[in-house]
């Protein structure tokens, strides 16, 4: 993970945000059939309105790696987190950047945000059909199925729930 660094996203960054979130989807095959939901990734200044947009960066290139939006319970990109929870969206990384760490560093700094916070629990869902990476990403991080998340925003769009419990030590 060498190389990188986790930071708010500003003004600046959010064109490039918005083209690696919607190139990073589209190499998953996970805007096949979407309707409308490549416009809603590409919107990044309503997101960073809604939540905390974090952006990965390159410390030598200043390029930005990837991107994540954090957001807590109540908020309009808030789709599982209950009371207590936290909840990140939208994790992509560039597909030129992928193997890199950079979706663990994303993943680790919306942990810390929760934990600071004084969150209970983040929680995140997955498409059924996610790289295997990502599935692991997560279980190494800690974060366990929890099939009461489970919810489908689409037809043949499966989510699934994840959870990681911080109140363990």
């Amino acid at each position: 993970m060498s190389g990188l660094w986790v930071r708010p996203a500003e003004p600046a960054d959010f064109p490039a945000v918005a083209r690696l979130t919607v190139a990073a989807y589209e190499a998953d095959g996970q805007l096949k059939g979407e309707h409308g939901y490549g416009t809603v990734l590409a919107d990044v200044s309503t997101r960073a309105v809604s939540g905390e947009v974090l952006v990965a960066v390159d410390e030598v290139t200043d390029a930005v790696l990837g991107s994540v939006t954090f957001v807590l319970p109540g908020t309009p990109f808030a789709e599982l987190s209950g009371p207590g929870e936290a909840e990140f969206r939208m994790l992509a990384v560039d597909p030129g950047a992928q193997g890199r760490g950079v979706g663990a560093a994303l993943a680790k700094a919306c942990v810390e945000r929760a934990a600071e916070l004084g969150c209970t629990a983040v929680v995140i869902c997955v498409r059924a059909g996610m790289a295997e990476s990502a599935h692991r990403l997560y279980s190494r991080l800690g974060f366990v199925r929890a099939p009461e998340k489970d919810w489908s925003p689409a037809v043949d769009v499966d989510l699934l729930g994840l959870r990681l419990d911080l109140t363990r030590g």
